[in-house]
């Protein structure tokens, strides 16, 4: 079994561009009908773009 490291060694120093602060939460997607893919022909079911 291959033993992996679990903690940074003690000279390690963070970089002044990381930070401690969390990712930010990702902003909700606009919906647009004219790039919709069933405009392209696909059949819709179900709110589901299908193609055969």
């Amino acid at each position: 079994m291959v033993k992996r490291a679990t903690e940074r060694p003690k000279e390690f120093k963070k970089p002044a561009r990381w930070s401690d602060k969390p990712a930010p939460e990702p902003e909700k997607g606009e919906v647009d009908e004219e790039l919709s893919p069933t405009r392209y022909g696909d059949w819709v079911k179900d709110g589901i773009a299908i193609d055969f």
